[in-house]
C-alpha cells in the first residue's frame, strides 16, 4: 500500500521527468526493503514504453523483477510485447506472447493488434493476416482498429479490391467503420492515375454513412486530385476543408502548391502561399523552391524576390538549387542576359556553382545562338572541375548547333575529347623521357651521316 501511495502522489510532468521520478521511487522502495509486485513491474514497463527505452533495457528490468519473485501478469506481458514491437523485434514479441499463454495468461484483441501493426509496418501483411485468422479462431472480437490496421497496409500496396472487401466485411459484422477506414480506401484510389473519381466517390460514401471527415480525409482526397493534375478540384477541397474549420497540415499545403505549380496557376499559388505566411505556418525548402519555380517560369521576377526575402526571414536562405531554378526560368524566359548577374550573386553568397548551374547557362546561350558565351561557360565549368556525367555531355553536344562559327570548332572538339575521356577530362600527354627524345634526334643524325658516306 505504501508503494502505491508513492506512485499516485508523485507529480508526473513530462516523459523524461516521469521516467527519472519512477526510478527514484523504485530505488526508494528497494532501500526500504519494500517488495515490488506485478503492479510495480507493469507501471515501470509502461513508463519505459512511453519513454522509448530500448527492448534490451526493458528485458533486463523484467529479469531483475523475476529474480525478486515477481510473477508474470497480463499487463507486464502486454507492455513487453509493445516495447519489442516498437523496436521491430516481432519474432521475440511472439515468443513473449507464447510464454504468456504457457502460464495461462490469454492474449486479448489489443495484443493481437499490436503484433499485426508491427508486421504491417514491415510490409509483412501475410503474417499479419495469419494473426488475424488466429485471433478469430480464439473467438476474439475484432474491432474497427483491427480492420484499419489491415486496410492501411493493403492501401499502401494499392490493393483497392481487398480494402473494399474488408470494409464490407466490417459492415456485415456490425462493426462501424471510422473516418480512418474510409481514408484507407480514398488513399488507395488516390495514389493511382485516373482513379480520382473513385476516391471522390469513397469520400461521399463516408459522408452518406454519417461519418464526419477528418483533416486527414480531406488531405487524402486532395492528394488524389493533385496526383491526377486536377488543380481546381484540389483547391476547391482545400477551401471546403477551411470552411469546415479543419486546419490544413504542412502536407496539405505541399500537395496543393505542387499541383498549382504544375498547372501554372500563379494567382492561386500566391494566394495559398500568402495564407501560409499570414497564419505563420512556416514552410520547408521544398515549398520554397516550388513557389520560386512557378513564379520565375511565368516571368514574375519581382514576386520571386519577395518570396526569397520572406523565406529568408524564416531562416531558409537561397542555395545552389535555388539559383539553378532561377537560372533555368530566366534562360527559358528570354532573360539570358541576367544569368551572369545571378552567378555574381552566388559568389557573393559564397555558393559554389555546380555542373547543373553551368549546363543551364550553356543551354540558355545555345538556345539564342550565342555560342561564344556558351563555350566560355563551358571552359569555366571544366576549369572549376564541375564535370557532368558523359550522358549529359552528349546531350550538351547535340544541343550546340553544328553550324556554330568555325572559330569555335576547336572548343567543340574539346567537348568531344571530354566525352571520350575516362575521367570526363581530356587525357593530358605525359612528358617524354629525355633518353627517347635524344635517341630519335641521334638516329636521324646517324642516318644522315651514313647517307653522306654512301654518296
Amino acid at each position: 500500500m505504501w508503494s502505491w501511495r508513492l506512485w499516485q502522489g508523485y507529480p508526473w510532468k513530462g516523459i523524461s521527468v516521469r521516467y527519472d521520478g519512477a526510478w527514484e521511487i523504485f530505488e526508494l522502495m528497494e532501500k526500504n526493503n519494500v517488495q515490488p509486485d506485478h503492479g510495480t513491474s507493469a507501471i515501470m514497463l509502461n513508463i519505459m514504453k512511453k519513454s522509448k527505452v530500448s527492448a534490451k533495457d526493458a528485458w533486463e528490468f523484467f529479469k531483475r523483477m523475476n529474480r525478486k519473485g515477481v510473477n508474470w501478469s497480463f499487463d507486464v506481458g502486454a507492455a513487453l510485447i509493445n516495447i519489442f514491437c516498437s523496436d521491430g523485434l516481432k519474432k521475440e514479441a511472439l515468443i513473449i506472447q507464447s510464454e504468456m499463454e504457457k502460464r495461462g495468461i490469454a492474449s486479448n484483441t489489443s495484443i493481437y493488434e499490436t503484433l499485426m501493426k508491427a508486421y504491417c509496418k514491415s510490409n509483412q501483411i501475410e503474417e499479419a493476416e495469419g494473426l488475424f485468422v488466429e485471433m478469430k479462431e480464439k473467438s476474439l472480437q475484432a474491432t474497427t482498429t483491427t480492420y484499419n490496421i489491415l486496410m492501411d497496409a493493403y492501401s499502401r500496396r494499392l490493393q483497392t479490391e481487398v480494402v473494399e472487401s474488408l470494409l464490407l466485411e466490417m459492415q456485415d459484422l456490425g462493426i462501424r467503420p471510422s473516418a480512418r477506414s474510409y481514408n484507407c480506401l480514398i488513399s488507395a484510389y488516390g495514389r493511382q492515375k485516373k482513379m480520382s473519381g473513385k476516391a471522390e466517390n469513397a469520400f461521399l460514401r463516408m459522408k452518406r454513412d454519417g461519418i464526419k471527415p477528418l483533416s486527414s480525409s480531406y488531405n487524402a482526397l486532395l492528394f488524389a486530385y493533385a496526383a491526377n493534375g486536377l488543380h481546381e478540384k484540389a483547391h476547391a477541397i482545400y477551401m471546403d476543408m477551411k470552411r469546415e474549420g479543419l486546419k490544413p497540415t504542412l502536407e496539405t499545403y505541399t500537395a496543393l502548391l505542387d499541383t498549382l505549380r504544375r498547372a501554372g496557376d500563379t494567382e492561386k499559388l500566391m494566394e495559398t502561399w500568402k495564407t501560409m505566411v499570414d497564419e505563420k505556418f512556416g514552410g520547408t525548402r521544398v515549398i520554397f523552391h516550388m513557389v520560386i519555380d512557378c513564379l520565375a517560369k511565368h516571368g514574375l521576377y519581382l514576386q520571386v524576390r519577395d518570396v526569397i526575402y520572406e523565406f529568408g526571414k524564416m531562416g531558409l536562405k537561397p542555395t545552389v538549387m535555388t539559383y539553378n531554378i532561377l537560372m533555368n526560368a530566366y534562360g527559358r524566359g528570354g532573360q539570358h542576359y541576367k544569368l551572369p548577374q545571378l552567378l555574381k550573386e552566388m559568389t557573393a553568397l559564397e555558393l559554389k556553382p555546380d555542373s547543373i548551374t553551368y549546363c543551364t547557362m550553356i543551354y540558355a546561350y545555345a538556345r539564342v545562338r550565342d555560342f561564344s558565351r556558351a563555350f566560355y561557360y563551358h571552359k569555366q565549368m571544366v576549369r572549376n572541375g564541375q564535370i557532368p556525367d558523359p550522358r549529359s555531355y552528349k546531350k550538351l553536344l547535340n544541343t550546340l548547333d553544328v553550324k556554330a562559327a568555325r572559330k569555335n570548332i576547336k572548343d567543340k572538339s574539346a567537348i568531344q575529347g571530354i566525352i571520350k575521356g575516362k575521367s570526363g577530362l581530356k587525357p593530358r600527354k605525359e612528358k617524354k623521357d629525355e633518353f627517347w627524345k635524344n635517341r630519335k634526334k641521334q638516329s636521324m643524325l646517324n642516318h644522315g651521316h651514313q647517307r653522306k658516306e654512301f654518296l
